[in-house]
């Protein structure tokens, strides 16, 4: 059993379902609401633990009922708690999230307690960056954790996975610490200012970003799967072909599902054509945490 340590953001997701979604200044009528488990970091470390990984997360969540639900949510998925902190002045993290008929989304996300994740909030878990076989960190919390992150599993030596979303400029300096890097086309565009589309645009941007010091980099494509480029290999593997109902949360069931099945010591093509599965069975159903499959089921 690999082990997975996720430094990364806990949200409570706040889900309407609407045959359309809202343009500006339009009310629309939904037909169904569901409170739930999310946010990015939540979300992979669930996959994870899904596949079988041994997961700790590094977490902030509020003095509140979300926060006490958290708590329970990660300890019903066998997941280590123990290196999560609770905020008195700031509420656990929501998402506003609405979902049109064809799994299309808008997502509004105010982070919250795990906005303010800290330097020392990630120190403390100094323990679970000596045990674990991959970090995986997101940018749903502050820089000044993701840094701390990064420089931990570098002091460890230990392989990083990074998850550029949501995007926001990352520091130069980081990513040469980064092993595993998974934007999706909108963040690789952000990175790269290549349009990526397409295997060709996938193919430039990745060897942009891997100038950058990263070795792997996935770029995942939705529906056309993922590009890989790493070592002297670059290819696409393509996706299971899935009636998508919710799009959310997909990119964390990949993300999420390769960490575990790196951990596990697999190789880069056969822990991403795990990871291509596990997505795709997470569109085929609603929700985010509540979404990701079970390895059982990715069998």
């Amino acid at each position: 059993m690999g082990k997975a340590l996720v430094v990364g953001s806990f949200i409570t997701d706040l889900t309407a379902l609407t045959h359309k979604l809202p343009v500006p200044g339009e009310t629309v009528l939904g037909y169904s609401f569901t409170a739930g488990p999310g946010g990015k970091g939540g979300n992979q470390a669930v996959q994870a633990a899904r596949l079988g990984a041994s997961v700790s997360i590094v977490t902030k969540i509020g003095n509140d009922v979300f926060g006490k639900e958290a708590l329970s949510h990660f300890e019903k998925e066998g997941i280590e708690t123990d290196w999560i902190s609770t905020s008195d002045q700031e509420a656990t993290g929501t998402a506003l999230i609405a979902v049109e008929d064809s799994g299309e989304n808008m997502i509004v996300v105010t982070p919250g307690a795990c906005g303010q994740l800290s330097k020392k909030d990630v120190e403390k878990a100094e323990a679970a960056f000596r045990k674990t076989d991959i970090v995986v960190v997101q940018l749903e919390t502050s820089m000044e954790a993701v840094e701390e992150a990064v420089w931990r599993a570098a002091a460890e030596r230990k392989p990083l996975l990074l998850n550029p979303a949501p995007y926001q400029e990352i520091p130069e300096h980081l990513l040469e610490h980064v092993s595993y890097i998974t934007p999706n086309e909108t963040e690789a565009s952000a990175i790269t200012g290549i349009n990526v589309g397409d295997e060709a645009s996938a193919a430039e941007a990745a060897r942009i970003i891997r100038k950058k010091g990263i070795p792997n980099v996935i770029i995942t494509l939705g529906k056309k799967g993922c590009f890989i480029s790493s070592g002297n290999e670059e290819y696409i593997l393509p996706s299971e072909i899935v009636k998508a109902v919710d799009t959310t949360g997909a990119g964390d069931s990949f993300t999420g599902a390769l960490a575990a099945e790196l951990a596990e010591g697999k190789s880069l093509r056969d822990a991403c054509g795990t990871a291509v599965k596990a997505a795709g069975l997470s569109v085929a159903r609603y929700g985010t945490s509540p979404a990701m499959p079970w390895r059982e089921e990715i069998l």
